[in-house]
């Protein structure tokens, strides 16, 4: 009956009474490095499922490209009493690792690492895609691979461009036959414009490794502005397989990372933590697969 009365009179919880009482506000904050990114939803919707399972509700920032921002977001998040932050936008050696330890807040990062791994963190093994990758190309009669990397400040582009070389190294190819180009952004023009300058060398590559879809999807672009063929006359790989790729022309091959559990992980990770702050700091790290479409092919003789 109390129920019933409480419907009829529209009575809703207080949250912010609630939690004067339970010490928490139910609110985790979530830092995005660029929302549009089509990467980046499998892994919020990942963090939403399972926080909101517990009772939790998420606040979303895009940060974008202005990183300048990242700690004056933390800090608003952080005033409006969040029980804590998953952070998609930390750079190798990012300030606000230690601002968020120095305010003893739960955090987790998400397909990012910090170079000192203060804190817990869920990512893909950047150097196995790429190993996957370069392998792949390598099977199919390539021996003139570039690499279009990503921004250098961001594990994922320090480790991919690493894992490449790696790969490169372990196949006995030489330095002469394969070549890097570095992307400030991950974003597609940013993709084009490294894609032409691998294009325009005197030996230009039969086969590009991109380290995320965008880079790949400037890499076509490119392609197309210097009235090439992909896979004909270049063979092209990406990374993450966001979504929509399958349905490119052509369907694009790329290292799949397993970015819905890489959400559902950094919020369990992130729910222990708050639970109990001394709990140990993680890291965990997914495994990438190799989905093969048909922008690869082998050479023309």
């Amino acid at each position: 009956r109390i129920r019933a009365a409480a419907a009829a009179l529209g009575y809703q919880p207080n949250v912010t009474a609630a939690g004067l009482r339970t010490g928490r506000s139910g609110l985790v904050g979530v830092l995005a490095p660029d929302i549009a990114d089509p990467g980046f939803p499998p892994i919020l919707s990942g963090v939403t499922e399972t926080l909101g399972a517990e009772g939790y509700a998420t606040i979303v920032v895009d940060v974008g490209i202005d990183c300048s921002r990242e700690q004056e977001m933390v800090d608003r998040l952080i005033a409006r009493g969040v029980d804590g932050l998953v952070l998609a936008t930390v750079t190798l050696n990012d300030p606000v690792v230690g601002h968020c330890i120095t305010a003893s807040i739960p955090v987790v990062l998400v397909n990012r690492t910090d170079a000192g791994r203060r804190l817990s963190a869920v990512v893909t093994d950047d150097e196995a895609g790429m190993r996957l990758a370069v392998e792949h190309l390598i099977a199919l009669g390539h021996i003139r691979i570039g690499h279009i990397a990503g921004p250098q400040d961001v594990s994922t582009g320090a480790l991919r461009r690493a894992g490449f070389k790696a790969a490169a190294a372990r196949a006995g190819l030489s330095a002469h036959n394969t070549m890097i180009e570095i992307a400030p952004a991950y974003t597609r023009e940013e993709g084009r414009q490294a894609a032409l300058r691998l294009l325009d060398r005197k030996l230009a590559p039969t086969a590009i490794v991109a380290a995320n879809d965008l880079l790949a999807l400037g890499i076509y672009d490119a392609l197309s502005e210097r009235g090439l063929n992909c896979p004909a006359d270049v063979s092209v790989v990406g990374h993450n397989d966001m979504p929509y790729v399958d349905m490119l022309s052509p369907p694009l091959t790329t290292v799949r990372i397993a970015q819905r559990k890489m959400g559902n992980q950094a919020a369990r990770l992130l729910l222990d933590q708050i639970a109990d702050p001394t709990a140990r700091r993680e890291r965990l790290v997914l495994e990438p697969s190799l989905i093969v479409r048909t922008s690869t092919v082998p050479p023309k003789r």
